[in-house]
C-alpha cells in the first residue's frame, strides 16, 4: 500500500481528528520551516509551496502547485497550516487529501460588484447543448473557489474554515440593497466570477469532513454524478443551498448542520446537466440539524441570531428531493434529523423522474414556516423533447413530530399528484403535527387549483381546505396513529382528499371541535376508518362527496 492510501485511510477512519493530524501531518512550525517536499514523503504544506497565509496575498497559484505535485509523486496530504489564505479556483486532484487545520481558512478572492470587469476565478466553461433544462449554475462547475473533475480518491478534510464571502455577490444598477439582503447572484455569467463553493463533476470515492463552511454562494457543495461520496460532519451557514446531490450514487451525508435561509439546506436532484438523465440512488442522510431561522454567519461565531421582526427572508432550511428532476431518485434513506424556523420536507418530480422507495423517520420538527410535508407530482416537464410525466410511489413517513408550524398549507402536509398521474403507495404512521392557527384562514370549501406544470412549491395551491392534510390524486396511501392538533379552533376539516383510490385511517386523532367535519371526501373509492375519533367506524367502495 502507497504513502497516500495510508494516509488517507488512517485521515478517514479517526475523522482527521486532533490525535490523527498530530501523527499523520506535521506541526505548524515544523511546515514552516520543511523545504519543499521530496517525492514519496506524503505530506505537502503550502506555506513551501509559497503560501503565505496573510490574509492579502492571493495564495491560489502556490496551493494548486502544491495538490499538483502531491498529485504527480502518487498522492498524499497537502496541508494548509493557520493563517488566512485568499484564493481565487483551486484544482482538486485524485489521490490527495486537502487538510485544513485548526485556525485555517481559505477565503474567496475578491471580484467586482459592478459587472463592468472580470474577475480571478476560472470561467464557467462552454454552454452546452441541455442547458436550457436546469438552473445555470447547475451546468458549470470550474467557476467555483474549489472544483474538480473526473477524480478518484481525494479528500478535503479539517477543522477549519472556507469563507466564500456570498461567492460573487453583485447587484443591478440602481438596486436598492435591503437589510441582510445577501442571496442575489446577478452576475453568474461575467468570466472570472464563481457561484460555488466545492464543485464536483464524474468523480468517485470522495471524502467531505469536519470542515465549516461560511456564505458559499448559489451551492457550497454541488456533486454531480459523484459516487461513493461520504459527507460527514460539516457545519454550513450560507446564504443559499448547502448541499446539492444530483445524479450520485452512494452518498452518505451524516452529523452536518445547515443554516440556509435563503434557499434549501440539503438537496438532492438529478438533473439532465451530465447531457443524459440519470438518478440519485442509495443515499442516507441521518443526524442532520436543518434551519432557516438565523441571520448568515451567527450559526457558526455561536451567537444564533434569529431574524429581526418582519425581515422578508424565505427561511428555507430544509430537506428536499427535487426540482430539478429528469433522472429519478431511489432508495433514499432519510433518519433522526431536526427541522427548526424553516420549511418543511419536500419530495418532488415535476420533470419525468421516477421517485421511488424513500423513507422519513425519527423527525422532529419545530416552527416550520409553511407546511411540515410536500409530496408532488407535477408535469413541468423541462427537459428533452419527449419527456413524460414521472411517478412518485412507495414512501413510508413515519416518527415525525412537528410542533407550531405555519397553518395556511396545512399543518401536516401536501400529497397532491395531478389528473391521470397518482402518487401511489403512502403511509404515514406513529406521527403528531401540531399547528398555530392563524387569523384569516377560512378556506373551508376552497378547491385549489391544479397547477400541473408549476414549479413545485406548497405556496402553488393557496390558502388550503384542511387543517392537517390535503390529498389529491393518490392511489393507496394509509395513515396510523396519526394526530393532528391546533394551537386553536380550526374552523377546516383536518383531512380533505380529492380523487383518492384506497385511503386507510386507523387510530386516527382530529381536534375535537371538528367533530363531524373531520374527513372532507371528493371522488373518493374504498375508504376504511378504525378507532379514528369522531369518526365511526365504516368501510366504503365509493364516495362522491361527503363529510365525516
Amino acid at each position: 500500500m502507497d504513502a497516500f492510501r495510508r494516509d488517507f485511510l488512517k485521515l478517514a477512519a479517526s475523522g482527521a481528528a486532533g490525535a490523527a493530524a498530530g501523527s499523520v501531518l506535521a506541526t505548524g512550525a515544523q511546515a514552516q520551516a520543511a523545504p519543499v517536499p521530496s517525492a514519496g514523503s506524503g505530506i505537502y504544506d503550502v506555506r513551501a509551496f509559497g503560501a503565505t497565509g496573510d490574509g492579502k496575498t492571493i495564495d491560489t497559484p502556490a496551493i494548486n502547485k502544491a495538490l499538483q505535485t502531491a498529485h504527480a509523486n502518487g498522492g498524499g496530504t497537502v496541508r494548509v497550516p493557520p493563517g488566512t489564505y485568499v484564493c481565487y479556483s483551486i484544482h482538486l486532484k485524485s489521490n490527495t487529501i486537502f487538510y485544513l487545520e485548526q485556525g485555517a481558512t481559505i477565503v474567496a478572492g475578491p471580484v467586482p460588484l459592478d459587472g463592468t470587469t472580470t474577475g480571478g476565478f476560472d470561467p464557467a466553461g462552454p454552454p452546452q447543448p441541455w442547458e436550457a433544462y436546469q438552473d445555470y449554475g447547475h451546468n458549470h462547475w470550474h467557476n467555483s473557489m474549489i472544483w474538480g473533475e473526473n477524480l478518484e480518491n481525494f479528500a478535503i478534510m479539517g477543522p477549519g474554515l472556507i469563507w466564500g464571502r456570498g461567492i460573487s455577490v453583485g447587484r443591478p444598477k440602481g438596486y436598492t440593497a435591503q437589510p441582510y439582503d445577501e442571496h442575489e447572484l446577478t452576475w453568474q455569467g461575467l468570466p472570472g466570477v464563481a457561484n460555488k463553493m466545492i464543485a464536483l463533476k464524474n468523480c468517485r470515492n470522495v471524502i467531505l469532513r469536519d470542515l465549516s463552511l461560511l456564505k458559499g454562494g448559489n451551492f457550497c457543495i454541488l456533486a454531480t454524478g459523484v459516487d461513493n461520496l461520504t459527507i460527514d460532519n460539516l457545519k454550513i451557514d450560507t446564504n443559499r443551498d448547502g448541499i446539492d446531490i444530483d445524479c450520485c450514487h452512494n452518498v452518505r451525508i451524516t452529523n452536518c448542520s445547515v443554516n440556509s435561509p435563503y434557499d434549501d439546506g440539503i438537496s438532492p436532484k438529478s438533473s439532465f446537466a451530465l447531457g443524459y438523465p440519470r438518478a440519485t440512488e442509495n443515499l442516507t442522510i441521518s443526524n442532520c440539524f436543518m434551519t432557516g431561522a438565523f441571520i448568515p454567519g451567527t450559526m457558526l461565531d455561536g451567537t444564533w441570531k434569529r431574524w429581526p421582526a418582519n425581515t422578508k427572508v424565505h427561511r428555507n432550511g430544509r430537506i428536499k428531493c427535487g426540482t430539478e428532476s429528469n433522472g429519478g431518485f431511489k432508495n433514499i434513506a432519510i433518519t433522526n434529523c431536526v427541522f427548526e424556523g424553516g420549511w418543511g420536507f419536500a419530495l418532488e418530480t415535476v420533470d419525468g423522474a421516477l421517485l421511488e422507495e424513500i423513507t422519513f423517520t425519527g423527525i422532529t420538527m419545530r416552527d416550520i414556516v409553511n407546511t411540515p410535508i410536500l409530496l408532488r407530482l407535477g408535469s413541468r416537464l423541462r427537459g428533452p423533447k419527449g419527456t413524460k410525466v414521472g411517478q412518485l410511489r412507495r414512501v413510508i413517513l413515519s416518527n415525525i413530530v412537528s410542533y407550531n408550524s405555519a397553518s395556511e398549507f396545512g399543518g401536516g402536509g401536501i400529497i397532491a399528484g395531478i389528473p391521470g398521474h397518482s402518487i401511489a403507495d403512502i403511509k404515514v404512521n406513529d406521527c403528531y403535527f401540531q399547528h398555530r392557527a392563524e387569523a384569516g384562514i377560512e378556506s373551508t370549501g376552497r378547491v385549489p387549483p391544479e397547477n400541473a406544470s408549476a414549479y413545485p412549491d406548497p405556496s402553488m395551491f393557496g390558502a388550503l381546505p384542511a387543517s392537517g392534510f390535503f390529498v389529491r390524486h393518490v392511489n393507496n396511501i394509509e395513515f396510523t396513529n396519526v394526530e393532528i392538533a391546533c394551537a386553536d379552533r380550526d374552523p377546516r376539516p383536518a383531512f380533505w382528499l380529492g380523487d383518492v383510490d384506497g385511503a386507510d385511517f386507523f387510530f386516527v386523532k382530529a381536534p375535537k371541535a371538528a367533530a363531524g367535519n373531520t374527513i372532507s371526501m371528493h371522488d373518493v373509492r374504498d375508504l376504511r376508518t378504525v378507532a379514528t375519533r369522531n369518526v365511526a367506524d365504516l368501510q366504503e367502495e365509493r364516495i362522491d362527496s361527503k363529510v365525516l
